[in-house]
This record gives C-alpha cells, sequence and structure tokens, in this order.
C-alpha cells in the first residue's frame, strides 16, 4: 500500500482544522442566537392577580430585547401545584419557565407529596417582592404592629384574622409573627383578599392579611389601616409605612415573584437567559410601567435569590414543625 504524500496529509489535517472551526462557528452562533423560538412563562395562578401582571409586564420587557414572542399561559389549580409541576416536568431547553412565587413554591411540598420541590428548578432571577401587611379597620384602637402584640397578649385566641385560605401568603406570615412575638389570633380563611377586605371594611374580622399591593389598593378612600411590611426594607410605593424589623420582629414574608425553568439548563443557556431577563428588568420602560402597577421591583441574580429561597425554606420548615398551616 503506498503510503501518503506528506503534502496530502497536511491538506486533510487543514481540512479537519477548518471543518472543526466551521462546527464550532455553528455551535457559538446558535448560542448567540437563543431564544430562536417563543419562550413560554406559565403562571401558577389564575389572570389578572399580582402574579400573572408580573409575568406579563416582564415578557413584554423580554419580547423586546430577546426579540422573540414570551407568551404567558396561566395553568392554575391545587394552590399552583399543577402550573409549577407542569413547568418541572417541560425540558430544560429554556423555553419553558415558571414564575416562582412564594410561599408556595416552599410550603407546598412541605405540607404534602408534591410533584415539584425547590430543587426541581434553575432560579434565574428574583423580579418583584410583594410583601405581607396587617391592617385593620380605620375605627379599631389599633395603630401599630405594637399595639396589636399587646392586644393579641392581653386577649389570647380572641382577636381575629382573615386570610385567602390555609397556607395562604397571609396565613404564613400571621403564624411567622404568632411565634416570634409568642401571641394567637383566631383564624378565618376565605376564598380570596377581596372577600378578606370585604369582611375587615364590615368589622366581621379584626385583622386584614394581604400583600402590599392589594392593601394599598383596598386602603384607597376606605376605612382601612395598614400597620407595617413584612420586608427587609421599606418599599418605595409605601415609604411611610414602617418595617415589621422596626416593630422589633425581624420577619420576612409575603410574595417574591421570580422566574425559574426546569433544573438542568444547559450553562449557555442559563446564561443567555440571565442576560435577558437583566436588560428586561433594568430598561427603564419596565421599572416604570411596574412602579404604575404597585410592583415593587426588587432584582436579584441567580446566586443571591438561591441562597435567599433556600434560607426561606429552612424557615418554613422550622415553622411547620411547631405551627403546622394544613390538617
Amino acid at each position: 500500500m503506498t503510503p501518503d504524500h506528506p503534502s496530502s496529509a497536511l491538506r486533510r489535517v487543514g481540512l479537519w482544522r477548518i471543518a472543526a472551526g466551521l462546527l464550532a462557528a455553528i455551535a457559538l452562533q446558535a448560542h448567540a442566537a437563543f431564544p430562536e423560538r417563543p419562550i413560554t412563562i406559565v403562571v401558577p395562578f389564575s389572570a389578572g392577580g399580582g402574579t400573572d401582571l408580573t409575568a406579563r409586564l416582564l415578557a413584554r420587557s423580554m419580547e423586546k430585547h430577546g426579540g422573540q414572542s414570551v407568551v404567558v399561559v396561566n395553568r392554575t389549580g391545587a394552590g399552583g401545584e399543577i402550573g409549577m409541576a407542569s413547568v418541572a416536568a417541560a425540558p430544560a431547553d429554556g423555553y419553558t419557565l415558571s414564575i416562582i412565587n412564594t410561599p408556595n413554591t416552599l410550603t407546598i411540598p412541605i405540607e404534602r407529596a408534591a410533584k415539584f420541590r425547590l430543587e426541581s428548578f434553575d432560579l434565574l432571577a428574583n423580579v418583584v417582592d410583594d410583601p405581607a401587611t396587617l391592617s385593620v379597620n380605620s375605627t379599631s384602637g389599633i395603630r401599630t404592629v405594637q399595639d396589636l402584640v399587646a392586644a393579641a397578649k392581653k386577649s389570647p385566641d380572641t382577636l381575629t384574622y382573615g386570610t385567602a385560605g390555609i397556607g395562604s401568603a397571609g396565613h404564613i406570615s400571621m403564624l411567622l409573627l404568632e411565634k416570634a412575638a409568642g401571641i394567637k389570633l383566631r383564624h378565618v380563611p376565605f376564598k380570596g383578599t377581596s372577600d378578606v377586605a370585604t369582611a375587615l371594611l364590615g368589622n366581621h374580622i379584626d385583622v386584614a392579611t394581604a400583600n402590599l399591593g392589594e392593601a394599598l389598593a383596598f386602603s384607597k378612600g376606605k376605612d382601612w389601616r395598614i400597620l407595617g411590611q413584612m420586608a427587609p426594607r421599606r418599599s418605595p410605593m409605601a415609604r411611610d409605612l414602617p418595617t415589621f424589623a422596626e416593630a422589633g420582629y425581624a420577619l420576612e414574608s409575603g410574595s417574591l415573584r421570580g422566574i425559574g425553568a426546569p433544573r438542568g439548563l444547559p450553562p449557555a443557556t442559563a446564561s443567555a437567559l440571565q442576560a435577558l431577563i437583566d436588560k428586561a428588568v433594568n430598561d427603564p420602560e419596565f421599572q416604570s410601567a411596574a412602579l404604575k402597577a404597585e410592583q415593587d421591583v426588587r432584582y436579584l441574580r441567580a446566586p443571591e435569590y438561591t441562597a435567599l429561597m433556600t434560607e426561606m425554606k429552612k424557615r418554613f420548615e422550622s415553622l411547620w414543625t411547631t405551627s403546622p398551616w394544613s390538617p
């Protein structure tokens, strides 16, 4: 067998290098083009609520910066489990995302054998913080968080508080305060926060739980007094409203709203998504629209967001051992 001429071998090596370079260039181009098709954001709650509004504002800004449609789909049921479980089971290709809510994402797997858990998702970024609040009718003698704690200590298990249901953000928030302050109130669950508001305004309950955006809307022109917000700092939407930490109870609760993807995203895809969300959230148009919609932007990139969610999970697990919120 006649051996190759040295020049022929060199030519073949050169061709292989050219081919390898072309393949690398194609792969790089494919990564740079992400997204190449529409992205879906699943909202595990019904249309028209605060979480749905967060998703739609973000989707519009992501479309602007990503060059592809971003479709919001509402998949409701089981307190958010159906929607989040559907995303957890989706392909980890970056084209199916979910709004990640607290407390539901963390509390549902604690209270029952859910089809997802926090570790089912790659957390990409937190976008909005809608902290929990406690409110009273403005005719009430309770004017501060300290007043509420004092009244509850004076008459244990007498004051009533309304929530949007067992295991809701408001229910979990009050359990956290009860544990921190050593008090006990009587829980009255409703079907939603609108029913809670009606009950408070009619003096049928003593305290209403609601996220800040809802409480601000309910309070406009009505007999409604917000006592405080469970947030690490005063929201720009309510700079005169003290935090619970200022009242001596360093509690952080309510509805963090972030974006997650099925666990196992390729690193390049995760980076591309994080860059897209970064541009979308920091767009002045998005910031302005969020403020008008009473959505408090609290942007946390993946490492900080993941650390916070992990810490909150431990806190809720501890709460469950002493104050289980579900029968």
